[in-house]
């Protein structure tokens, strides 16, 4: 998909694995420490839930409450947490536990070493960081969940393995949506079946609602689902996704019904696919990331249909859909070993009919992985 979609409700929590012996993933605390180190930071302040999850194996949706990962170059770690929410007795990091009527700022405020940056992170909230400000005595405060954000770019090898195994669902459950295609079905009923079959296939849910659009529908880049009615000659998009064991996939594959296409409709679907192949091509550690939009994007534009390739390339993906990080002609950074990011060129032409094709991608040491084995080819479903 190509803007952010969050389906992960505060009840959701079995979207999550968790261990008995869940503590502090110090790996990942280090990487991030360092990361806290080029810029400047001994401390920072860590309120996404996502990164929380990361780091301590334990998700939590606060809601309006606070919840905080305080951490500090010298290890005087700790997370504020409401009573609300069950936690393990251990989790590797000293706990601070408060009611909804406790003062739990002024102990934040404490742990802060005055007269020092503090770095927070993009999720936390003005009612929680306006009194921190008033209050901690740090000398500065700077927004940077680029320490968190650009260690979770990078997959490890445990995530790697999950991105694996829900990518393989998502193809088995392409190949079952495809079946779903047949006269007089409308969108909304082909939707309706697809979290079933997800379960089916030991999903533990969606990564995000699903997107369904027939023929003129699915020029229009986020379509969801309604009662359109599938006819002869539409195209069929499916642009889905599931969660399993807490990280997302997601993937496009649009279909033609029963009537051969137009030549060009099938001209447009074969660059598409010309753009998704010669994106994945150049696909190693090092080339630019705007180089790999590129790459497409210029198949697309030499095809007559620049304007109609109406978004950036790709986003990054894991514990969460979009995730920090895109593949687009703005992004200069190189692509880097464990990145995992979409790869989704689209034609969309207003009233008439639209393609997208995406897979998931992960770098590897000498190229990269491709996520998703569903075909590419062609496919007229009679």
């Amino acid at each position: 998909i190509i803007y952010g979609v969050n389906c992960l409700a505060s009840s959701s929590y079995s979207h999550f694995t968790y261990k008995e012996d869940i503590m502090m993933n110090t790996q990942r605390l280090e990487k991030v420490l360092k990361k806290m180190e080029t810029e400047g930071l001994d401390q920072m302040i860590i309120s996404d839930p996502y990164a929380i999850y990361y780091l301590t194996g334990r998700f939590i949706d606060p809601g309006e409450r606070l919840l905080a990962l305080y951490i500090n170059q010298s290890g005087k770690n700790k997370i504020f947490i409401n009573n609300l929410f069950t936690v393990p007795e251990d989790l590797g990091v000293e706990k601070f536990r408060f009611s909804d009527t406790d003062d739990y700022l002024t102990p934040l405020c404490d742990c802060v070493e005055a007269g020092k940056p503090l770095g927070i992170d993009k999720t936390f909230a003005a009612r929680f960081l306006i009194p921190v400000i008033d209050h901690s005595g740090a000398s500065s405060y700077k927004v940077s969940s680029i320490c968190v954000d650009e260690v979770r770019a990078c997959k490890d090898d445990e995530e790697r393995e999950k991105m694996r195994a829900v990518s393989a669902i998502n193809d088995k459950a392409m190949a079952q949506f495809r079946g779903l295609i047949h006269e007089g079905v409308t969108e909304e009923e082909i939707a309706s079946k697809m979290l079933d079959i997800y379960k089916s296939l030991g999903a533990d849910g969606y990564s995000f609602e699903p997107l369904v659009g027939f023929g003129a529908n699915c020029a229009l880049g986020h379509h969801g689902p309604d009662n359109t009615v599938l006819k002869e000659g539409d195209t069929v998009l499916f642009d889905v996704g599931c969660r399993k064991d807490g990280y997302c996939a997601d993937m496009t594959r649009t279909f033609f019904y029963k009537k051969v296409p137009s030549e060009k409709h099938r001209a447009i679907y074969e660059t598409v696919r010309r753009a998704n192949a010669a994106a994945e091509a150049i696909l190693k550690p090092g080339v630019p990331l705007c180089e790999v939009d590129k790459a497409a994007r210029q198949i697309i534009e030499d095809a007559g249909y620049g304007p109609n390739f109406t978004h950036r390339l790709g986003h990054f993906i894991g514990l969460e859909v979009h995730e920090y990080g895109d593949v687009s002609s703005a992004n200069t950074k190189v692509a880097e070993v464990g990145n995992i990011f979409s790869i989704e060129p689209g034609i969309y032409v207003e009233g008439e009919v639209g393609v997208r094709i995406e897979d998931l991608v992960l770098i590897t040491e000498d190229g990269c992985e491709i996520l998703n084995s569903f075909s590419k080819e062609l496919d007229i479903v009679e």
